[in-house]
């Protein structure tokens, strides 16, 4: 492999690289995942964790926010944006509440949220959107009540 091939595998590939450790992974998923979804989403997340679900905690932190999260292909607003139009289409309507607040924190405004949901009521159904514009907006209304004026 010649130092510009090696050079943009490194560059494309985020912390999954040749040489990685599995806890290394991890690590850069945890810090990506805390920045994301914010201490104490994560925090509750580590603290829920039983011999059932400690597994699965690991998988996530290490493939979704290890492997796929610390790539620099995408910006994090269009990570954010696939994951919310992925969420709507599916219907989780849950997950969509927790990455609608990732997507802020991604920096993407409560504007451009807007358009991402008008796009999915014409890619995911009407139906999906309504659902997810109740969704966003109660999370913004939480958000509000919480805040500082």
């Amino acid at each position: 492999m010649s130092v510009s091939s090696e050079r943009n595998s490194s560059e494309r590939n985020g912390a999954v690289q040749p040489e990685a450790t599995a806890q290394e992974i991890y690590d850069a998923g945890m810090v990506v995942r805390r920045e994301v979804l914010g201490d104490a989403h994560v925090d509750r997340a580590n603290a829920g964790k039983d011999s059932f679900t400690e597994d699965y905690q690991d998988m996530i932190t290490r493939i979704a926010w290890g492997g796929i999260w610390t790539r620099p292909g995408l910006s994090r607003q269009m990570r954010s944006a696939v994951t919310l139009t992925a969420l709507v289409a599916h219907g989780h309507w849950e997950e969509l509440a927790m990455h609608v607040r990732a997507a802020l924190n991604n920096g993407l405004s409560r504007d451009e949220i807007k358009e991402i949901l008008l796009q999915t009521a014409i890619y995911c159904s009407v139906p999906s959107a309504n659902s997810a514009f109740k969704t966003a907006q109660k999370v913004f209304a939480e958000i509000d009540a919480n805040s500082p004026n």
